[in-house]
């Protein structure tokens, strides 16, 4: 059988699938071409990023857009590595708070019975339709009278809110039985040791997702650190990507470094979404998402 069990991932091959490739091989195919021009982009030397008409693939693969891309933020005087370390950071606090927030979250909504429990629920959903611009100015509001201005909880506080990890992780949580939790709580175990030792064990899928999808949020973020921060030294990564860039993108030179950030903006989210992709499957097959 194509498939077995609940995961949408055979284990073992069987002739009887060869007809899903015969399909799904082209398709991937046209889908990989968006990643191998990125890559190819950032290898080729400037007389191939100018060249008309342009080519697709690299002729002569190179380092040296890289290289200069390094050489040109060290000489701004502040080093690349003050960036990708505030990054890192942000991404890192953010994923943990979310997960940790969506699980209690998703819990409470899925196993608890409380008044109000299913028109917070909705309003989860309503908030599924909002994009992050519709609620610039609300989000500026909350910074400023927070008195957070300009420090690294700027950065990470409006990323916290996050509807579709509410979503994904309740609607997982729906498909755990009940006796296993009044079981547990019969032997006398709190909810918080509950979600320790059984929930989370058994959303490690959802929680995989939660964690892709903050992290894509959070590393290609410009908007906390254009609008929240005046010190350059607690701006992100892809912050100044966008700013240095942007200031030599009419020049030769700029093609190359354009080609080389989007390169490295690119490949954490390729590696990360390439190690959890298998979760991210199992996440939307458990929670009714097609």
């Amino acid at each position: 059988m194509s498939l077995q069990g609940t995961q949408i991932n055979p284990k073992r091959f069987h002739r009887s699938q060869l007809k899903f490739y015969l399909i799904l091989i082209p398709i991937a195919a046209v889908m990989m071409l968006p990643i191998l021009y990125i890559f190819s982009q950032a290898l080729k030397p400037l007389d191939e990023l100018m060249l008309f008409p342009p080519r697709f693939l690299v002729q002569k693969p190179t380092l040296r857009n890289l290289e200069m891309l390094v050489r040109t933020a060290t000489e701004t005087g502040i080093p690349l590595t003050v960036y990708l370390f505030n990054s890192v950071v942000v991404a890192s606090v953010a994923i943990t708070l979310n997960l940790t927030m969506t699980m209690l979250a998703g819990y409470a909504l899925s196993k608890k019975h409380f008044k109000g429990r299913d028109t917070i629920f909705k309003i989860n959903q309503a908030a599924l339709m909002f994009v992050p611009i519709a609620v610039a100015i609300p989000t500026f509001l909350v910074i400023v009278n927070a008195n957070i201005l300009d420090t690294y909880i700027a950065h990470i506080l409006p990323l916290l809110a996050m509807p579709v990890g509410v979503f994904l992780i309740k609607q997982f949580i729906d498909q755990l039985p009940n006796e296993i939790i009044e079981a547990a709580r019969i032997d006398g175990a709190t909810d918080l040791h509950i979600i320790r030792k059984i929930v989370v064990p058994l959303t490690k899928p959802a929680l995989a997702t939660v964690a892709i999808l903050t992290f894509q949020a959070t590393w290609s973020n410009l908007i906390t650190s254009q609008f929240y921060i005046n010190t350059d030294v607690k701006k992100t990564f892809a912050f100044y990507m966008s700013t240095l860039t942007s200031t030599v993108e009419f020049s030769v030179a700029g093609q190359g470094l354009a080609a080389a950030a989007g390169l490295i903006m690119f490949i954490p989210n390729l590696v990360i979404f390439i190690v959890m992709q298998s979760n991210v499957m199992d996440t939307m097959s458990h929670s009714g998402v097609k």
